[in-house]
């Protein structure tokens, strides 16, 4: 055996049978991943509950900001992406993710930090804080009570919101992003009202009740993706900015979950270049080459492939500002979708509903996160135990 690969089981290709065995599906998911998945909808009103309980009236009382930096890492760095986007172009500040330990050097006192660490213990998350209070800037800090990052929010007389952990860090993308996006609501950054998040929680869990371990996968639309992206190198690309959230969300689950590597981000990009991956050796190449009589197992046998993810928004409001019109957005989309076929790659499509763009968001982001654990059951693997992430920690913490 390799060295390294004593932590790792799995099978190589998928069992699709296992999928429709809820039985199984609980054997191979101790952790309950899930059942994590599951609770987007309750993380949602628990984190929106603990945030009206936090006093944040002083973050406002210095008036608008020039700046907002979203400091973070990992799924609290995806945090500073969905505000930024449900925030919008006609934001009147800039909304700056920041990914890196420390924050930008010019900020200073004029701006506000929000540090966020499901832990509460990353070291972008504290040294952000930190250096956010060594400059005087506004700070807030969203993560697990009683945490490190709590005690530097209280050393810096800043608001920290208490967010309990209650399941692994990427499966609290709902519990770490509401905080966010209240937080910038009291700055006047965001129009988030109640009934926002009360649809925003009603839709995760209808797609939760859609997406459960007992519903088949003939009627299961997670597992259906799953079962479609299975052997295959996923493409994910988003039609709008805020599909693009979703887009690279799925490729951090589909990653670290169900251990696929994965191509990712905004169709517009990829309309300048990584397009050219349809007509690719694991592409129309492959596919011109693929016997259209030859049985499922015989075409698997031949080589991996690509398998496109389409996640499409059309917009709430056509007259709404916009980085770029709806009508180009749609086009682009419909293009690539015609490109894809007439080079027999798959494409499955998932399209947004909803009528704030924060329910939207969840509407593309709920199915493809149930996708990615059924995905990893599916090759007999606990998407809850990663050993490459833990001894990674331990190799770069010696």
């Amino acid at each position: 055996m390799m060295e390294g690969t004593a932590g790792v089981s799995g099978r190589r290709n998928a069992d699709e049978a296992l999928l429709d065995d809820p039985a199984a599906l609980a054997e191979h998911d101790p952790g309950g991943m899930l059942r994590f998945t599951a609770s987007a909808g309750a993380q949602v009103r628990e984190s929106a509950a603990l945030t009206a309980e936090t006093n944040l009236t002083a973050l406002a009382d210095d008036g608008r900001p020039r700046a907002v930096v979203i400091a973070g890492i990992g799924t609290a760095g995806r945090t500073g992406d969905v505000l930024a986007t449900v925030a919008g172009p006609r934001c009147p500040v800039p909304v700056i993710p920041h990914r890196s330990a420390g924050v930008p050097g010019w900020v200073g006192a004029a701006d506000v930090v929000i540090a966020v660490s499901a832990s509460g213990r990353s070291p972008e998350a504290l040294g952000a804080a930190e250096a956010a209070h060594r400059r005087g800037a506004r700070l807030v800090a969203v993560g697990a009570p009683d945490s490190q990052l709590q005690a530097v929010a209280e050393r810096a007389r800043a608001p920290f919101i208490p967010v309990p952990r209650r399941a692994p860090a990427r499966a609290s993308l709902w519990a770490l992003t509401v905080p966010v996006l209240l937080a910038a609501r009291t700055l006047g950054l965001v129009k988030v009202n109640e009934a926002d998040l009360a649809e925003t929680a009603a839709r995760l869990d209808a797609d939760a009740d859609r997406c459960r371990s007992t519903a088949e996968s003939f009627v299961n639309p997670a597992k259906s993706l799953a079962l479609g992206l299975a052997g295959s190198i996923p493409i994910v690309w988003g039609s709008s900015p805020l599909a693009t959230v979703a887009a690279r969300r799925f490729g951090d689950t589909l990653s670290a979950n169900a251990r696929y590597p994965v191509v990712s981000g905004a169709l517009g990009e990829a309309g300048r270049g990584r397009v050219g991956l349809l007509d690719g050796v694991f592409g129309g190449l492959a596919e011109g080459m693929r016997d259209i009589f030859a049985d499922q197992e015989e075409t698997e046998a031949e080589g991996t492939r690509l398998r496109l993810v389409l996640l499409r928004d059309g917009g709430l409001n056509a007259e709404d500002d916009a980085d770029e019109p709806l009508a180009v957005e749609e086009r682009r989309a419909d293009a690539v979708q015609t490109l894809a076929e007439r080079r027999g790659v798959r494409c499955d499509v998932v399209t947004a509903e909803g009528g704030s763009a924060l329910e939207r968001l969840a509407s593309l982001v709920a199915v493809p996160d149930f996708a990615a654990v059924y995905l990893a059951l599916a090759h007999g693997l606990d998407p809850m135990a990663v050993p490459a992430i833990t001894e990674m920690k331990e190799l770069a913490n010696q």
